[in-house]
């Protein structure tokens, strides 16, 4: 008999690649629950059941009479929603696996290899702090009453329609793309020789599902990420050889950018980007024995950026980002200039 699973959301970069395995593996029965706005990328034997999870009492009513193996939810993001999914769901699941962030990791770090054990905390991010204050919850419930949760922290984790970078606009990374196809300069934060790991889709997949059902993975924490770690400079260059372009690229102080710019780059970069951070992910791979992600970042990329060119939708303009950025650039050029 298939075991059952309900994801809260479901059609999100990480999600989406969760949902895809499941599907072709055919070991769950899987349902999301979300508002059907993106029903065309679901694979024909998942569920939707069309709701608002904000709207408790509606999804009560809904899930009557429902048992699961295992509930998770992708988009809680404050200690409320977390909240929420305990009312709704005590009882009612053997697991409970809520979606965190590595960025919640102690910033500024006093060691660069980061484990499950490090500490919790990050004065610059509220987003950051929003996500300890949910797993402060949960692991309180798991403590008190034995509700089954099952903790994850990705880090940064990319798929088909975007490319990761350090620096972007609100509107995704198209623009940078379109910069570099432009021969125009891009921003690299610091002098791009920091460490960061990124990881795509599929392989977090992999991680994800053999944690969910697993007795091993019950009131504990997981991160999940690949072993494949570049420097910002090596990143931003892999990008331009993808797009078949030389990178010019203008470095810039994470602290400088904070100062100057209208995006979150206190707690994106400062909190986050601009740290070395090296995962150990010898807990994860303890606990799903066949782990190994597999795709590196230079044949990812080349798969996001082939199918964003083939993909209009994806590529979304930012003309105030691209202003943004110019005038970023003349103020270090002209700074330079004038202490020649």
């Amino acid at each position: 008999m298939k075991r059952k699973a309900l994801f809260i959301g479901g059609t999100g970069t990480i999600s989406t690649a969760i949902t895809a395995q499941l599907a072709a593996e055919g070991e769950w029965e899987l349902t999301l629950l979300n508002r059907g706005n993106r029903s065309a990328q679901v694979p024909a034997t998942v569920k939707v059941l069309k709701a608002d999870i904000n709207d408790e009492a509606a999804v009560a009513k809904l899930l009557e009479g429902t048992q699961w193996d295992c509930v998770c939810d992708f988009i809680g993001f404050v200690p409320a929603q977390v909240e929420r999914d305990w009312r709704l769901f005590r009882g009612r699941t053997k697991q409970y696996m809520y979606i965190s962030s590595a960025s919640a990791y102690q910033k500024p770090l006093t060691s660069p290899v980061i484990t499950e054990g490090t500490p919790l905390v990050n004065p610059y991010w509220q987003y950051s702090r929003d996500k300890i204050a949910c797993e402060d919850f949960l692991m309180g419930k798991f403590r008190e009453e034995g509700y089954p949760v099952t903790i994850i922290r990705p880090s940064h984790t990319y798929g088909d329609r975007s490319v990761p970078l350090g620096v972007h606009g609100d509107n995704g990374s198209w623009q940078v793309l379109k910069r570099m196809l432009e021969g125009k300069p891009v921003i690299i934060h610091g002098d791009g020789t920091s460490l960061w790991t990124l990881t795509h889709n599929t392989d977090f997949a992999k991680g994800f599902v053999g944690l969910m059902g697993n007795p091993h993975a019950i009131g504990d924490v997981f991160h999940i990420t690949s072993d494949d770690t570049l420097t910002w400079n090596q990143i931003y260059q892999t990008i331009a050889d993808a797009l078949n372009v030389p990178l010019k690229a203008v470095h810039v102080s994470s602290e400088f950018l904070d100062a100057v710019g209208p995006y979150d780059y206190r707690g994106g970069l400062i909190g986050d980007k601009a740290n070395t951070v090296l995962f150990d992910n010898r807990k994860l791979k303890r606990a799903v024995p066949g782990f190994k992600a597999t795709v590196r970042f230079d044949q990812g990329v080349r798969r996001t950026i082939d199918y964003i060119l083939a993909h209009p939708e994806c590529q979304e303009e930012d003309p105030a980002f691209d202003a943004w950025c110019d005038r970023v650039i003349a103020a270090v050029e002209t700074a330079k200039a004038s202490l020649r």
